[in-house]
Order: structure tokens, then sequence, then C-alpha cells
């Protein structure tokens, strides 16, 4: 079976780096807490070169590794009667939404995301709530529109 045709925006990459910072900005105040818990204890000086390595780790991993790694997995397709998504890093998982359980269907835009013209799609079902991160706003707010219709339409059939 093919993959869905359409991905998400490459400002993604750019979305993904900026949060994965922020997140890591909160890791290394941690880090900087126990190297100073370590140095006025006078622990042994590896523990601080162990958490060192750690947080540069941790920061490879979410700003540089994953963003491009989750960008080349994320694909989405709509068709007239069910919406395709592939996602994953190390486990790409593949999800089929009919369109007659599509309940409703949002866009939502977060800071980030506004400051780089993406948005997200929320596909509504009786079970759960599927995305589609950053989208390119004016196509998330037609493929809103678009989802809409062919959910009403399949509701009537």
């Amino acid at each position: 079976m093919k993959e869905p045709a359409k991905r998400i925006s490459t400002k993604a990459l750019r979305v993904w780096r900026i949060s994965g910072v922020i997140s890591s900005v909160f890791l290394w105040l941690l880090l900087i807490g126990a190297s100073v818990a370590i140095f006025m204890n006078q622990w042994p000086l590896w523990i601080f070169f162990i958490l060192v390595a750690v947080g540069v780790a941790e920061v490879l991993i979410v700003v540089v590794i994953l963003p491009n790694m989750r960008w080349k997995r994320w694909r989405y397709e709509v068709r007239e009667r069910e919406i395709e998504l592939q996602r994953g890093v190390f486990i790409v998982r593949r999800t089929l939404i009919p369109m007659t359980r599509v309940q409703h269907v949002d866009t939502k835009q977060g800071p980030l995301l506004r400051k780089y013209g993406l948005g997200a799609i929320h596909i509504s079902t009786a079970a759960t709530i599927h995305e589609i991160p950053a989208v390119e706003i004016e196509e998330a707010e037609e493929m809103r529109k678009v989802i809409a219709a062919l959910a009403r339409v399949e509701e009537d059939v």
C-alpha cells in the first residue's frame, strides 16, 4: 500500500526545534541546580560530567534529530471516503479515519504556529481526536471545510 501523498509544511521543523529548545531549557535548569548541589557537597566530579553529557545528548536528540525524523514520516491524505494519516519516528503508525466517523473538525494555532503561518487540524471521532500538525493555515482552513463537507455528505447517505 502506498504512502499518503501530502506532507506537512517544512516550517514544522522550525516550530518543533523551537519547542525542543524551550523544553531543553527546563532540563538545563534542573541540571544546573544538580551541578550546584554537586559542587556544594563536594561529590565526585564525574557525576557533573555525566549530567552535562545527558544534557547535550538531550538537546541533540530533541532539537536536531527528532524534528527531521518526525517530518520525514508525517504524511496525510484526505480522500472522498476517508482520511489517511502516517506518522511515527521509530514505529510508523498508519490510520484510516472513515468520513462516516468524523464528528467535527477544528483548526488550532498556538503562538509558535501562528508566528510561522501554520495551523493544526483536529479531527474528532466518537473514540478519539486525530491531529495533522503544522499545515499552512490557508490549507488547514480549506481542508477543514472540505472534511466537514465530505463528512456531512457521508452522513446523508
